[in-house]
């Protein structure tokens, strides 16, 4: 790494921190109904929604709410995309997109992964992408924030049986927090150069072309981009307006707005840690997790940034100068942007995979074998290196559940954390929200090698071929969404295989989750003693690490073998 890529991380790292603390305060005040200015707007609309905001649910009516409210979610997306070339707000009338398409984006976007098997600026029409994909990821955000409220809660709470009430806390989520800082984050958008409008495309004609006196040009796309980039990068959806995503310059015109939307990624998310503390009323808790998960970020940032750096031998072996510029020579610039270069390409990458955004600026398909390794063992990890919002802690937190039951195991003491007993219920939907996107994950890709229909869509036979593959399963089955873009995967086969770990890798945790949400505020708190183990010290957080990398990597250490170490082995021979 040269000096660039090392003041870059220490800057992002630094300014994450100042602003996540008064977010996570924010966020907690929100939760808990503190902010004065809310109460009467929010009583108004509880009433004329008939929600009975004063009555909180049991785990299992939370959890059917959260379903039903997700399942009325992709009808909804899937009707706009079959029916938009008959509806308004579509100047490039833009036809009606094919069913197994439809079902696999309403899937996508309501499971907050966002998963595009399309071009977006060539399928969808302005109104399937506000009133469908952009209303979807706040929807899908506030989703991921309460079920990790709800679980914190489970904690907090003793001797109860309700956990909240779903229908308040997704009031709250989107009103209070999502909407009022995407507002303000789009208006910045907007005056560094993202597009806002609804003005059919331009054709215009180009440089070259003036030069070359041809009467060819260039159509440019337009659209309501600042108001959906804005959303997808806060809560963590991903899904680009256009096809190149943030690569875009109307989506990411300057080095200011990449550097802000790869903070605006993490933001939640490590504001959540702080939330957690406060709402336990142990702020060392939060930091312990904030802690674990920075390591493992920070871990993953130098090795992606590292390896992109190094260069192709392949290609230098063909005396190809690989640099950058002037001042920065080497290094992988394949797939990458000349306005990011390849510090802040990598740093990206690293960030949008810890966090299940999925958003990318560069071509992830493109990196060095063990360079592309990092976004993909970031997800395998489960995506808990800060994760989605909400995602990544209620994932850390079963980690967290998970490590003091093996060191209950170690010292023959019943496990507790944060005053509850750890008992065989909690290990067994532990043991199922942990299990359950490795089973699909590589379930799913055993399924695509070994069929035909997922083999045509390879387009570089062999181990990256393979790695292509087991990408597009493991962001789908973890909720990312970015992809190795290599794989023809708009196909009838992946697209109804990847909405399946779609949906079942996001409802697959969070029904377990909420059920030991449920559990764990049912039970009466313990009083610690000489012999409780401290779940907010050095000890806990290298327990934790430990347990994220041997839990949830091993699953997936022979599929890697075959995959980016094979191709390494064979690039580097």
């Amino acid at each position: 790494m040269n000096t660039q890529a090392w003041l870059l991380l220490a800057a992002f790292s630094t300014v994450l921190l100042l602003l996540a603390l008064p977010t996570g305060r924010y966020i907690a005040n929100v939760m808990e109904g503190k902010l004065r200015f809310t109460g009467r707007f929010e009583n108004g609309l509880f009433r004329l929604c008939g929600i009975k905001a004063d009555t909180e649910m049991g785990w299992l009516p939370y959890a059917l709410a959260i379903l039903l409210f997700n399942a009325l979610g992709v009808l909804a997306v899937y009707a706009l995309q079959r029916l938009q070339v008959w509806l308004p707000l579509n100047p490039q009338a833009m036809g009606n997109v094919s069913p197994d398409l439809s079902f696999n984006t309403a899937v996508s976007f309501v499971t907050n992964t966002n998963w595009q098997g399309y071009s977006g600026e060539q399928t969808m029409g302005y109104l399937t992408q506000m009133l469908g994909l952009a209303v979807q990821n706040f929807l899908s955000a506030a989703t991921g924030i309460v079920v990790v409220i709800a679980l914190i809660r489970g904690f907090a709470r003793h001797s109860v049986k309700s956990i909240g009430n779903a229908w308040v806390d997704l009031t709250r989520v989107t009103l209070w927090i999502l909407v009022p800082i995407s507002f303000l984050y789009g208006v910045f958008l907007v005056q560094q150069g993202v597009v806002q409008n609804f003005d059919a495309y331009k054709d215009v004609q180009t440089l070259e072309v003036v030069k070359a006196q041809s009467s060819a040009g260039q159509t440019l796309a337009m659209g309501p981009v600042a108001s959906q980039e804005a959303i997808k990068m806060l809560g963590t959806n991903g899904g680009g307006f256009f096809n190149a995503n943030s690569a875009h310059p109307f989506e990411n015109p300057t080095a200011l707005t990449n550097f802000v939307q790869m903070l605006s990624i993490f933001l939640i998310p490590a504001a959540l840690c702080f939330t957690f503390g406060h709402l336990v009323q142990d702020r060392r808790q939060g930091w312990a997790v904030l802690v674990a998960m920075s390591l493992l970020f920070v871990a993953g940032a130098i090795t992606a940034m590292s390896f992109e750096q190094q260069g192709n031998p392949r290609i230098a072996a063909l005396g190809v100068d690989q640099s950058v510029s002037l001042t920065q020579s080497g290094g992988n610039m394949e797939g990458k942007e000349t306005r990011f270069g390849i510090a802040a390409s990598a740093l990206f990458a690293t960030i949008t995979t810890d966090a299940s955004c999925g958003a990318v600026n560069s071509m992830h398909d493109s990196y060095t074998p063990l360079g592309g390794m990092v976004p993909l063992v970031n997800m395998q990890l489960g995506e808990v290196v800060f994760g989605g919002v909400g995602t990544g802690l209620y994932g850390m937190l079963v980690f967290a559940i998970l490590a003091v039951f093996i060191a209950g195991l170690m010292i023959g003491r019943t496990p507790e954390y944060l005053g509850k007993k750890i008992e065989a219920y909690e290990m067994k939907m532990s043991s199922i929200a942990i299990l359950v996107t490795p089973l699909l994950v590589l379930l799913g890709t055993a399924v695509a090698v070994m069929s035909d229909a997922g083999r045509a869509g390879i387009a570089n036979p062999g181990a990256h071929g393979f790695s292509e593959i087991l990408y597009a399963l493991t962001s789908a089955g973890n909720n990312n969404g970015s992809a190795f873009a290599g794989l023809s995967a708009n196909t009838p086969f992946y697209n109804v295989l990847l909405a399946v770990a779609m949906w079942f890798g996001r409802f697959g945790v969070i029904v377990p989750v909420l059920a030991m949400a449920g559990s764990l505020a049912a039970k009466k708190r313990i009083a610690a003693t000489s012999g409780t183990m401290p779940t907010h010290g050095p000890l806990f957080v290298v327990l934790l690490l430990g347990t994220v990398l041997l839990v949830g990597l091993l699953n997936y250490v022979p599929a890697l073998a075959l995959g980016p170490v094979i191709e390494h082995l064979v690039l580097w021979k």
